[in-house]
């Protein structure tokens, strides 16, 4: 990481009040003044600032309870998003690990650990994630073992991995996957002459979204959660 963003981070500077105090011989690392905004850093290095030493805060991991009409994004012109529910600092350094669609809602993860993030998000984990869906019509079971099995997604030449799914009521099924292409539950549904009308993701992974968490609503996880990844 580029020295100048490291100190924009640890401390209340912005990046160009960090870049003055470099260049200004005001920061040291491991005892070295060091001038170059670029510099790199790493976690083992000791930097200082005026002499005084600078601790990289620990990282943050956050669930919430997403209610339609937000967007999974760090900034959008015309609708809020999952970083405008946290009342948090520095949320420039937040990202979110496993998006929904504007009209969905439920579990939602926020973190600034990207490596942890990414044992959730990425295809060769298979991280499942477990989705209460809400169709407009009652779904055949000839429909429903096409979902289980795989379906041929418009435009893609591989089918989806099998799913599990559980029918609650004539309308409502429990739907866990362990993919995470765009727009895929909808698009399943389609694929097969059906149409979502309800996106509710119940957990990732071993997570669960805590009942106790209105719509809008987040919380830190405890390290017990953040381990189970």
């Amino acid at each position: 990481m580029r020295l100048d963003r490291y100190l924009s981070q640890v401390t209340e500077l912005s990046r160009s009040e960090s870049r003055q105090m470099i260049r200004a011989g005001r920061v040291s690392i491991d005892g070295s003044v060091i001038t170059q905004p670029t510099h790199q850093v790493d976690s083992v290095t000791q930097i200082h600032l005026d002499e005084q030493l600078l601790e990289r805060p620990l990282p943050r991991y956050y669930m919430v309870n997403k209610p339609a009409g937000v967007v999974c994004a760090t900034r959008d012109p015309s609708h809020r998003t999952i970083l405008d529910l946290l009342d948090l600092g520095r949320p420039e350094t937040l990202h979110i690990a496993g998006r929904l669609d504007i009209d969905a809602t439920g579990l939602v993860l926020v973190t600034d650990d990207g490596q942890w993030s990414h044992r959730i998000t990425s295809p060769s984990r298979s991280c499942g994630k477990t989705y209460l869906v809400t169709l407009k019509h009652p779904l055949q079971q000839e429909q429903a073992a096409t979902i289980r099995q795989g379906v041929s997604l418009r435009n893609e030449e591989k089918p989806t991995r099998p799913a599990d799914l559980q029918q609650l009521d004539e309308t409502q099924w429990r739907l866990t996957i362990s993919e995470g292409r765009y727009h895929q539950v909808k698009r399943m549904f389609a694929a097969v002459g059906n149409r979502v009308v309800g996106l509710h993701r119940l957990s990732i992974g071993p997570l669960t979204l805590d009942e106790h968490l209105s719509a809008g609503d987040y919380r830190a996880l405890s390290q017990n959660e953040i381990d189970s990844f």
